[in-house]
């Protein structure tokens, strides 16, 4: 083994506490050691579905998740919208095509009033 790389305040009765109450000894360099999650609540080792979350990050998240939801709701009904009002409007040259049409017909209906 290497010398020197080893902490020399090493402690064999090291308190483990989880914030689910649970302790157990171990060794380490303090004498006490608060965590949040333990084996005893552990999702993976209960076999429980829940979430362990102290600082809100699991709401936040799913806070999130709604907010997209919405806003990607919003987007298809406004991009909905403007399929629809692009369909019902002309091009320029569309309503330049329109109006010589009527003027044709105009002429065409004037010149056989005249016959």
């Amino acid at each position: 083994m290497k010398q020197g790389i080893h902490p020399s305040n090493w402690q064999n009765d090291c308190v483990v506490t989880c914030s689910c109450g649970n302790t157990f000894v171990t060794g380490g360099t303090k004498k006490a050691m608060q965590v949040d999650i333990c084996n005893a609540c552990h999702p993976f080792f209960t076999g429980e579905m829940r979430f362990v979350d102290r600082q809100g990050r699991v709401d936040k998240f799913q806070k999130k998740m709604q907010l997209a939801a919405a806003a990607a709701a919003a987007a298809a009904s406004k991009a909905k919208k403007t399929i629809k009002t692009k369909a019902e409007a002309k091009s320029y040259k569309q309503i330049l095509v329109e109006q010589q049409g009527e003027l044709k017909a105009k002429k065409e209906a004037e010149a056989v009033a005249e016959n």
